[in-house]
């Protein structure tokens, strides 16, 4: 089967190490399943990956690819959940299991016709969701959810900053917040985000850096470094930001004093659990919130795709399709 690997690492030229090669179809251990993939989704994860940020050298090669949506060994559309872990191991949460690994990281990933996958992964997809759709939720759109519900817990007419809209995780955000009542404030450099954040219904969209109409009781961050003293400055006393990725660098500047003396939260969040997943898809149905598509491609244009990220030239996600058809027969 055609697939995307990673066999090399690079900081200045993470493409170099991805390339298109056949590989034996997978085969599932006990408690596992064989998934024919009809959608894939990328992540800065996988970048980070190319560039061996947080992915061991020992580990390649690897198939890459941390979203899918496709068809289990019984025909029924799935959604696989990313985080592979034991709940019991995380006190009844898959993340914070010390042995969890995002698919990719220890086992072959989704950009490819066929993927393995433990059962309790899968998760069945709603037939109101598109394959692109439903391969665009399983990391932006859930580590957006456990940020906003689970980790800063917002309520109707909470008042909440996303910074960097455009990306994966932050137009998720965006959407997700302004599904629950929240007024959303976001930011970005780019005019066309901005107006893309405005069109997703948030109340002010303003450039990186730029004064808030008023302090904001949650910031969702996952800029890091550019973003972190704006992210402190608009969070009014008593606030949380929650943190969920540092694309900018991850060492700002603390500003311990205004943390304390505000009684400032700060949060760390990482993935989702399956039962977060499960409930988001609820309330994506409740209320009629769906994923933002940038574009689609065959797996064929993979590094097309990626070089996208690299420049910045997305808002949303990026699909890819491991087949010539976006919806195979059965497996």
């Amino acid at each position: 089967m055609l697939a995307a690997t990673a066999i090399s690492q690079s900081a200045t030229d993470p493409l170099s190490g991805l390339v298109l090669r056949d590989i034996p179809k997978p085969t599932p251990r006990p408690g596992w399943s064989v998934i024919r993939v009809v959608a894939a989704a990328l992540n800065m994860h996988d970048l980070w990956t190319l560039r061996g940020v947080g992915h061991p050298p020992d580990r390649l090669p690897i198939v890459l690819g941390c979203d899918a949506a496709g068809y289990d060994e019984d025909g029924n559309e799935v959604i696989v959940h990313p985080v592979i872990g034991d709940p019991d191991a995380g006190r009844g949460d898959e993340t914070l299991d010390p042995d969890r690994a995002l698919l990719s990281e220890r086992h072959d990933g989704s950009f490819a016709e066929y993927l393995t996958v433990p059962t309790r992964n899968l998760v069945p997809k709603p037939a109101w969701l598109s394959f692109d759709e439903a391969a665009s939720l399983p990391v932006a759109w859930t580590t957006a959810y456990r940020m906003l519900f689970t980790q800063a817990r917002i309520t109707a007419g909470d008042r909440v900053l996303v910074q960097g809209a455009g990306g994966g995780v932050a137009s998720a955000a965006i959407k997700l917040a302004v599904a629950a009542g929240a007024v959303v404030y976001a930011t970005s450099r780019s005019a066309e985000k901005r107006a893309e954040a405005l069109a997703w219904g948030a109340r002010a969209a303003v450039a990186t850096g730029e004064r808030l109409p008023e302090r904001v009781d949650v910031v969702v961050e996952t800029v890091g470094e550019a973003t972190w003293s704006h992210s402190l400055k608009s969070l009014r006393p008593g606030g949380t930001l929650v943190i969920a990725g540092a694309t900018t660098g991850t060492n700002p500047p603390a500003d311990l004093g205004r943390i304390f003396y505000l009684q400032q939260r700060i949060l760390g969040s990482t993935g989702c659990t399956r039962t977060e997943l499960v409930s988001m898809l609820r309330l994506m149905e409740a209320t009629g919130v769906r994923p933002v598509i940038d574009r689609s491609l065959p797996l064929t244009d993979i590094h097309k795709g990626f070089q996208l990220m690299i420049d910045g030239g997305l808002t949303g996600k990026l699909v890819v399709h491991p087949t010539q058809h976006p919806q195979p027969s059965q497996p």
